[in-house]
Parts: structure tokens; sequence; C-alpha cells
């Protein structure tokens, strides 16, 4: 990821709609599927990048303590300031972690990565998750909507619905919920991609308060109806939740 953006979302992820609406997100799904799961092992935030959601799942989820892993050493060190939490240096590719040690795993817009192999990074996190463990996976929707902050933080790949369900479910994950979300903002972002230049301002950056709350309240509608147990049908993201059996 280019050190500008690294900064940039250092600087804002904490009052921007869409980092919030994410991990309030993340938050209750994770939790939701915590409270039916075995094993009291930490729950990793695996690429947790500058520390906003590992600040906001705080010390701990559903009684399970919260720990980082970041590859980038100065993110990390930004991120176990911010978060006040243990956050390991280290690759999604080969993690520094035992076998079965993890209650929960947690990727957000991490398998999307240039430097990222999804199947390996799937297969530490099955060997790293213990059974009846939790994986939960945030990812960009579409590859045709790669856009000028996907490059800057190095994203090759975004994600259909089917292509995440099969590629989770062959490193031997169950599909616990599979659905897009963002997805009533959905055609501003795509008439956004149709009119971006190559050099577009990134789009993490601080909204006008206005703006911020109208975006917000959508997020927060979408975020009922997937806790309701509805799936949405497209989005700009893609949200997996899935268990290790064995």
């Amino acid at each position: 990821m280019e050190r500008a953006e690294y900064e940039l979302m250092h600087a804002v992820e904490d009052r921007m709609w869409w980092y919030r609406g994410l991990r309030r997100l993340v938050v209750d799904e994770l939790t939701r599927a915590l409270s039916n799961a075995q094993g009291l092992g930490p729950v990793l935030d695996a690429g947790c990048g500058t520390g906003g959601m590992l600040n906001v799942m705080g010390p701990d989820v559903a009684g399970r303590p919260t720990v980082g892993l970041e590859y980038d050493p100065v993110a990390a060190g930004m991120a176990a300031s911010k978060a006040g939490r243990p956050v390991v240096s280290g690759s999604v590719n080969e993690m520094p972690l035992r076998d079965g040690v993890l209650a929960a795993y947690v990727s957000l817009d991490v398998l999307c990565h240039a430097n990222v192999d999804p199947a390996r990074a799937l297969k530490e996190a099955h060997r790293c998750l213990g059974p009846g463990a939790i994986a939960l996976f945030n990812l960009p929707a579409y590859s045709w909507m790669l856009s000028a902050h996907d490059r800057r933080v190095h994203n090759a790949r975004r994600f259909t619905r089917g292509e995440a369900r099969a590629l989770v479910a062959a490193a031997g994950f169950r599909i616990l919920r599979a659905s897009y979300w963002n997805t009533i903002l959905f055609p501003l972002m795509l008439l956004h991609r149709l009119v971006e230049r190559g050099d577009a301002e990134s789009d993490v950056r601080d909204y006008p308060r206005w703006l911020d709350t109208i975006f917000s309240t959508a997020l927060a509608f979408e975020r009922a109806v997937i806790g309701a147990g509805l799936s949405l049908p497209f989005g700009g993201s893609l949200m997996i939740v899935a268990v290790r059996d064995a």
C-alpha cells in the first residue's frame, strides 16, 4: 500500500461513514456467530491495517480476547497505538501462529491485495482456527468496479458472491452467511466509477456532515436487514461468515 494512503486511512477511518458502517456490521455478525461457536481462543484481525477495526472490537468479542496481525511494520505500530491491543507483524500468507489457536479470524479487504495469495491465506486461516471457530471475510465486489483507491492500496482483485463462496468452501470452511452490502448507494458508486479518472481523489476522505449522515443511515438500514437474516442481492462490498467444522 502507498504510504500516503496508510496515513490518510489512519487519520480519517474513525470518522468516515464507510468504515463506521463496516465495523458495526462486522461486530454484529461476529458477535452473533461467536455466541453459538466453540473455543475461547483469541479473535485475530488478520491484516489489521492501522487498527481501526481492532479498536472498535475492543479488548474482547463475546469473551474472546482480540489481537492483530499486520504485514507493514509502520501500520502495525499505528494499530497497536490506536487500539491498545497486541499486534504481530507478519503475513496472512504464512502466519506466526500455532495450529488451532484461534476462536475467530477476521479478514477485511485483505484477500483482494496484490501481495496476498487468497488460496494460501485461506489455508493458513483454516490451520490456525480451532474446530467450530469462525471466519469472517469482507471483500470488494465486482472486478469491473476497480477504483483509484483500489490501485493506491494495491488491490488486485474484486469478487462476486459465487466466486467468494467457492474460494472459501474450497479451503474447508462451511458458509454460514454470504451477503452483499452497500447496496442502496451502489448506483452512486457505479456512476462515480464511470466518470472517475486515473488520478482521482481517494475515496478515503472526510465527507460533509450532512452527506455522511445520509450514507450512514443507508448502511444502518442494510445492517438491520442483514441482522434479520436476509441477504442483499448486490452491492459494493461482500461479507462472508463461515465456520471451520473440522
